[in-house]
């Protein structure tokens, strides 16, 4: 393979395939849009996209497979999802089991992925703008309901993250341009307004006391049709691993408004 030919993507998944890549897929392809995979039965798929269509801040669908083919043809056409995140989650009638590098073998022909918006894709955009994104980042559950679609309902999951004020006027200008990547925040100030458990995150561990010169914006987040996904306890349920997302090869700028 002729490296040098290569998208930084595309050598980035190769990485991932060979097992040389293993770790969180932030801060890796910077400039490519980052993307949540979730894997199901056909029999859920319409439900599931219905659910995804009536919640699209939070699950902005980019991409969604023939049943049974590997290859998202439109965001990664040599790709293959069940070798190319760095770490899989299987969920079998709901209860998770030991994660995967490779879902090889789990592959059936009745299987549909869907492939959707992550703001980790707008954190390259963020940091030519001044926005740290390297720190201070928490995926917290709110009280704030979700549109349900047959079997898929739930709270909305959102990311919060701490900036300053002048920091976050720029992070709501920049990330309102990525309306596929969710968008600009839900809400910004007081974490109990929208019922954010920040006690206890689901991701990004312990929440300490926020600085005073700096204020929480919360994005709604993609983890959300996945915290759906699971609680209906689908016979079969793969999504990738929290911060190991599949990267595509999709500039991250081709999907920015003016």
């Amino acid at each position: 393979m002729n490296t040098d030919m290569l998208l930084e993507s595309q050598r980035i998944r190769a990485e991932i395939r060979a097992g040389r890549l293993t770790g969180t897929s932030r801060g890796l392809a910077y400039g490519f849009v980052q993307v949540n995979l979730a894997i199901m039965p056909k029999a859920y798929a319409f439900d599931f996209m219905l659910y995804c269509q009536r919640n699209q801040r939070a699950c902005p669908v980019l991409e969604v497979t023939d049943a049974g083919d590997p290859v998202p043809r439109r965001l990664a056409p040599t790709a293959d999802l069940r070798t190319d995140c760095a770490r899989y989650s299987i969920f079998i009638d709901g209860k998770r089991q030991d994660d995967r590098t490779d879902i090889t073998d789990l592959w059936r022909d009745d299987l549909v992925s869907f492939l959707i918006g992550s703001g980790i894709t707008f954190d390259e955009a963020f940091e030519r703008a001044g926005v740290p994104t390297g720190h201070n980042r928490w995926v917290v559950r709110t009280n704030q309901p979700t549109v349900p679609a047959g079997p898929f309902r739930g709270d909305l999951i959102a990311t919060m993250r701490w900036l300053t004020p002048q920091q976050a006027i720029t992070a709501v200008q920049v990330s309102a341009r990525f309306p596929f990547n969710h968008g600009a925040p839900i809400h910004i100030g007081e974490a109990a307004a929208i019922g954010a458990d920040i006690a206890n995150p689901m991701f990004g561990g312990p929440v300490p006391p926020m600085p005073a010169d700096q204020t929480a914006l919360f994005w709604a987040c993609g983890v959300t049709p996945q915290s759906a996904a699971e609680a209906a306890k689908l016979p079969l349920f793969i999504v990738h691993a929290a911060a190991h997302s599949f990267i595509t090869d999709l500039a991250a700028d081709s999907l920015m408004t003016p």
